[in-house]
This record gives C-alpha cells, structure tokens and sequence, in this order.
C-alpha cells in the first residue's frame, strides 16, 4: 500500500510541468545562439567549421608535460583558493612586463576556472538587483545572461563598423543612467576583432571616473593583436582601482580545455570574489595551474609568439578573401576572428549562415547572436588550417556568385 502512493505521487509529479520548480531567471535564459547553430552542424559530413572561437593548435608539449609530471609527483591535492602563490606570481610578473600593469600577487590576483568563471564572479560580487550593466556590441554572448542570472539589467551599447567597432564616448555617455553601476569591456573584441588604442581609452576612463562606474575588463585576447599591442584599461592613469581585469590562458596559450583563467584588481574587490569562489568551486584544478605556470615561462612565451605569427598570416589572407569575394570585412587588429559584412547579398545573418551551411557546407556564427550591430554580418575564425580557410573562401566565393547571379 505503502508503496501503491510512493508510486501515485511521483507520477503525478512526473504529470506537471518540471519547469515550474525552475527559477525564473533560469527560465528566461535563452540557450547560446552558437551552441544552437553549431548542433546542426554535428549532424552533416564535409563542413569546414569556422565557427567556434578555439584554436587549432594543441597546447604545446612542454606545456603538457608539465601537468603529468605534476601528477606523477603526487600533486593532487587542493591548491590555496585563490591559487598557487607561485602561479600568482608569475601572472604578476607577466603582466607588469607585457601590459605595464602592477598587482600585488597575494592579494590582488585570483587564479579561476576559466576567464568565464573570473566574469562571473566580478559580476556576482557586484551586482545590487536592479543594477544597470553596460555592454558595448557586438560582444561575447555571455555577458548579458550572466548578468541577469545575477539580478542586474543588461544594457546594450550599439558600436559599429565604420568605427572599426570601436567604444565611442558619446555612445556610452548616452547609455549611462543613474543605475549605471558596472561596465563591461571586451578588447580585443569578440566576435569583431577591434582594439582600442590608449587615445581610444582617454575619454572612455574620463567617463568611467566622471560616473563612478566599476570597469570589468575582459582581456583574454590581449596577447593576439598584431600591428599595435594591446593597451589594457587598467594601465590608464586613474583604472586601475577601479578595474577588475579579467584573462587567462585559453586564447593565446591554446589551453581551452585547460579551464584556466585570472581577475585582477583592488583587494577589496578580489576579495568578495575569492569568497565566492571558495564556496563553489574551491579552487582552480592545480595539475592546470601548473600547466599555467609553465606557459608563462620563457619557452612557453616563445611558443605563444609563434602561433600568433601564425594568426596573423592567416588574417591577412581571410580579409582579403572576404574582400575580394565583394564582401566589406574592416581590418580586425585582434583576437582571431573577421566579421564580414553579408548585407549586400539581401539575406538576414541568420538565413545567410543557415544557406551558407546547407549549400556550401561551411559552417560560421549569424552576427545577430553577438547582440546589438550584429546583424548584417558574419562572426568566422581564422583560427583554423591555413587549407581549410582557402577552401572556406572559395566555397563562400561561389555560395556569394550564385547568390548575386539569382
């Protein structure tokens, strides 16, 4: 009898609807605009994927070794919360030589699971609910579902190409209201591959201290910029304490899978997050965060240099395919991405990948999903053989023929 309504009540509970036990900030999550195009790609043979933002470099040897031989030694254990101090220092010293930024490792530096996780915690430790957050797009689609799982309100700042995608002061000046609490910067930009130059940075800083914003700096494609290095915000006169600055190892190092990432910034700031982060995660992995440590040392830079030549060779041969295909693409200075103009072939970002992916069997990412500025245009990696984009090119030179000739 017992076990007659034990059976009873889970069918019925089997019955309703589970989503009503669901959050409704989880409920109003929308699923990754990539993740969903790229489920369809899964299930067709011969596509050259240009879609997802990885390098297709395997980390380097070393590199590896250096997370075996942590296991072979018996390193398996939890690491401080806030990371290997020798790891902390390293990130310090790297910084302070490559981007002229100064933090004090033991209590300024926080080792996370990814740059994502450093992003979420900076926000987590921010957000008051009802908080404004601004967001310049196109940008990296996970900004505004963070930060409203965390309560605030994300507002979008439309950039545009013919600015080369850059932050104008006008644009943010124009977004700022009394809510206005954090905002949020992503150069090297994905999905765009615009920079911001120090001139760039002077009226944004300007703006930032006149409005007592807090700045979260997402600056994982800092090392990948070519023809100018990269300005972080933080080393602006005045950002620094108001700063959180957020990179890691996945982009330039080609550690993706590693899961290895950093936030830097005031100690008060860092702090809150590192409590947050003690609470869910513990600690970063530490056979990955003695892979971190050796990609920072001097064989580990070289190798990162090597690839970024490489990078380099490839985006110029991208954005002059695109061009001459007949499709506007502007120089992108950073990262590794061209996000080309698909506005004279008539079809939406949507419906141009979407053919793109049937009739060429080429994958790439609708510019819609990046947010505001994003439709009208193509996000597609160079990331990728320098064979497979030849390949690429000529097949959406053909798909882009045929469109124009009806």
């Amino acid at each position: 009898m017992i076990k007659d309504k034990v059976t009873a009540t889970s069918a019925s509970v089997e019955r309703k609807a589970m989503a009503q036990y669901l959050s409704p900030l989880a409920q109003g999550i929308k699923p990754s605009g990539i993740r969903r195009f790229f489920d369809l790609v899964s299930t067709r043979k011969d596509v050259i994927t240009l879609g997802v933002g990885e390098p297709d470099f395997v980390t380097p040897w070393h590199v590896r070794e250096a997370a075996v031989y942590s296991l072979e030694t018996g390193k398996t254990q939890y690491t401080s919360n806030a990371g290997m101090p020798e790891l902390r220092d390293a990130i310090a010293r790297y910084l302070s030589g490559s981007f002229n930024v100064d933090y004090d490792p033991a209590n300024e530096v926080l080792v996370t699971v990814g740059g994502s996780e450093a992003i979420d915690l900076a926000l987590r430790a921010l957000i008051t609910p009802g908080d404004e957050i601004l967001i310049p797009e196109p940008c990296y689609i996970s900004y505004s579902p963070i930060t409203s799982l965390s309560g605030g309100v994300p507002v979008g700042i439309e950039t545009f190409a013919k600015d080369n995608f850059k932050l104008k002061a006008e644009q943010l000046k124009a977004a700022i209201t009394p809510r206005s609490k954090v905002l949020i910067l992503c150069y090297p930009s994905n999905p765009t591959g615009g920079i911001m130059t120090y001139e760039d940075w002077l009226p944004i800083a300007k703006i930032v201290e006149e409005n007592d914003l807090i700045v979260i700096s997402d600056e994982i494609y800092a090392e990948l910029t070519y023809g100018t290095k990269h300005v972080s915000f933080a080393a602006v006169p005045g950002m620094k304490e108001r700063t959180i600055l957020v990179s890691g190892f996945s982009k330039a190092f080609a550690m993706t899978g590693w899961r290895m990432g950093y936030a830097c910034g005031h100690s008060d700031l860092i702090g809150a997050m590192l409590k947050i982060h003690q609470y869910t995660v513990m600690c970063a992995p530490i056979m990955g965060q003695y892979a971190a440590l050796e990609a920072l040392s001097e064989h580990g830079l070289e190798e990162k240099d090597r690839m970024i030549e490489s990078y380099n060779q490839r985006r110029r041969l991208v954005v002059k395919g695109f061009r001459d295909i007949g499709l506007e693409c502007h120089e992108p200075e950073g990262a590794f991405y061209a996000f080309p103009s698909i506005q004279s072939t008539g079809l939406t970002s949507e419906q141009f990948a979407q053919r793109l992916l049937e009739e060429a069997g080429v994958a790439a990412v609708p510019g819609d999903v990046f947010g505001l500025g994003g439709e009208g245009h193509l996000r597609c990696s160079y990331a990728t053989s320098v064979a497979q984009l030849t390949e690429a090119l000529d097949r959406i030179g053909s798909f882009v023929h045929k469109l124009k000739q009806g």
